[in-house]
């Protein structure tokens, strides 16, 4: 069961590769406001109806790896669907929305209804859809203009981050060319919990930028390391959203 459900993590936290890749030449070299910097990031278009996505992915633990592919689809601020395959065999199908996660797997045929407490505790992090969401299209996970940060420049880049004593340290860095996120850290000292998220690049359609990859680290009992790349995708077509959970399939409880 653990097995299913790291490959279904995977899923959750989808993103993308593309041949399109944009320069990054911008260099963090004067100070500039945590104010400027969130809404130089948020100022970059997000605007799609719906999402369709080809991706791949690699996962590693202390014990085993392996790849997938998926055919994603986004219907924005309301459905995430996913259609899990490896090696050309379905595998599993996942549904998101704002109330709750449901999937399904072929292997056992079980199924899981419920919310989102446990990736959150198994990640580390508060988790919830629009923040699954920011995951795949590049944005940080939190709504930073909910929150005071501070800043510095380190490694050519501007790291925002919340000043003083938190149960949750938040790091979050942009390059300078379109305040585009690089890379956010999230960690828990007392639980021993860490979770690094990193965007080696990006690419640039319809005036979207989008990640090409996503560089996924979490640190608990064990560290578990996800590459997650794009084959394509193409906006704004009409997409099929169906999910039903098989006859027969039982239901299962995940701790």
């Amino acid at each position: 069961m653990r097995k299913l459900f790291s490959l279904l993590l995977i899923v959750f936290i989808f993103s993308c590769k593309s041949k399109k890749t944009i320069t990054e030449e911008g260099v963090a070299n004067k100070e500039l406001s945590s104010i400027k910097i969130i809404q130089g990031h948020y100022k970059n278009n997000k605007d799609f109806n719906t999402i369709a996505i080809r991706a791949n992915a690699k996962y590693s633990d202390d014990s085993q790896s392996h790849s997938v592919n998926a055919d994603i689809r986004i219907k924005k601020d309301e459905i995430i669907w996913i259609n899990v395959k490896m090696l050309g065999f379905p595998l599993a199908k996942v549904l998101i929305t704002p109330e709750k996660v449901t999937y399904y797997e072929k292997i056992n045929n079980t199924y899981f209804e419920g919310g989102f407490s446990v990736l959150s505790n198994w990640l580390g992090t508060d988790l919830d859809f629009y923040k699954a969401q920011n995951l795949l299209l590049g944005n940080p996970i939190d709504d930073l203009t909910k929150q005071k940060y501070e800043t510095i420049i380190e490694n050519n880049l501007y790291k925002l981050f919340e000043k003083g004593k938190k149960d949750i340290q938040k790091e979050f860095y942009f390059e300078a060319s379109n305040f585009l996120l690089k890379k956010e850290n999230l960690s828990q000292a007392n639980e021993n919990r860490k979770l690094e998220i990193n965007y080696p690049s990006h690419q640039k359609q319809r005036d979207i930028f989008i990640p090409n990859e996503i560089q996924i680290k979490a640190i608990q009992k064990e560290e578990i390391n996800i590459a997650l790349f794009y084959k394509s995708i193409t906006f704004n077509e009409d997409l099929n959203f169906s999910f039903s959970v098989p006859n027969g399939y039982e239901m299962v409880k995940i701790d």
